[in-house]
């Protein structure tokens, strides 16, 4: 099996670490902040880069705060997530709150199956953990008549992480499904008529030869994924936008906030438009929750015309 020994050893050593009570956890958070941080440095240029861009109206103090506020959040979502390996479902719902569930309810129950679209916002691996809040959705003897709800993901290089991140994000009736895939599994579930809900982490950066659309972002003219939008449309999902917060540490609200009924009626990329929106508004309102160490702005609009060595290739906003 991939992983092997070095998997078993890993897992070990992160089911050990899950024991942990939240307080001691966020104590360990604490000196993780200070080695990543102060230490290691970890991604700084890029983090510094990456705000400064973003925000050219603020000034170097406030760019500062939420510099540091940010790499303790960071250190938060691995200590986190890692508690999903033994968290009990009683405890985890004290630390996230579910809101507007019963609407995708009402979709499941006149037999319309949903898609979530969310971005790399305060701990996104608790998407996995949806199905709590839907009990009656899952606690059924026939399995036919119960949802299937999980994130899709892209499988990670090293074979022992991405074990373990499959683990986490099952651990709660989550369903992982790699990106390649998805399609093929939605189609199953349609024919089974088994509802589904899967979280479709849509603000990533695509590749050149993905690049089909760019939009206003966070200060920057920026190449967007749209195949979850192709896909949501071919199945005729209703869309959810994942409004995330976190109003004190340890504790989240999800809201589900409905993008559409009838994806296929809109206008092509109506849908991506929207949630790069309401993303950015999100954002916003605390910008240290997001994931600042991804490089997301190293494709540019010009090079991409270059590559394609004329003018007008790609959408553009």
């Amino acid at each position: 099996m991939k992983g092997g020994i070095g998997y078993k050893l890993l897992y070990g050593c992160a089911y050990a670490v899950s024991l942990l009570p939240y307080s001691i956890l966020y104590v360990v958070s604490d000196v993780f902040y200070l080695l990543v941080y102060h230490l290691v440095g970890y991604r700084k240029k890029v983090v510094r880069k990456n705000l400064s861009s973003s925000f050219p109206e603020k000034d170097k103090q406030e760019l500062k705060k939420i510099e540091k506020a940010f790499y303790h959040w960071l250190c938060d979502y691995f200590v986190e997530t890692l508690k999903l390996l033994s968290v009990s479902d009683e405890t985890l719902l004290k630390h996230i709150e579910f809101r507007n569930s019963e609407e995708i309810e009402q979709c499941f129950d006149k037999g319309q199956s949903c898609a979530a679209f969310l971005g790399h916002y305060c701990n996104w691996e608790l998407l996995s953990t949806t199905a709590l809040a839907m009990p009656r959705w899952k606690e059924t003897t026939n399995e036919r008549q119960s949802a299937v709800m999980g994130l899709i993901y892209h499988p990670l290089r090293n074979k022992a992480f991405d074990r373990l991140f499959i683990q986490l994000r099952q651990k709660k009736q989550g369903t992982c499904i790699p990106k390649k895939e998805i399609l093929r599994y939605l189609a199953k579930y349609r024919k089974e008529q088994r509802m589904s809900l899967f979280g479709y982490i849509a603000d990533q950066n695509p590749k050149w030869e993905n690049i089909h659309l760019w939009l206003p972002f966070l200060n920057h003219d920026t190449p967007v994924f749209t195949g979850a939008e192709r896909i949501v449309r071919k199945m005729n999902n209703a869309v959810f936008y994942v409004d995330m917060e976190r109003p004190e540490r340890g504790k989240y609200i999800c809201t589900f906030k409905r993008m559409s009924d009838a994806p296929g009626q809109l206008e092509e990329y109506e849908l991506t438009r929207q949630f790069f929106q309401m993303l950015e508004e999100t954002i916003r309102r605390a910008p240290q929750y997001y994931l600042w160490t991804h490089n997301r702005w190293k494709r540019t609009h010009e090079e991409y015309l270059r590559r394609n060595e004329h003018e007008g290739t790609g959408v553009r906003e």
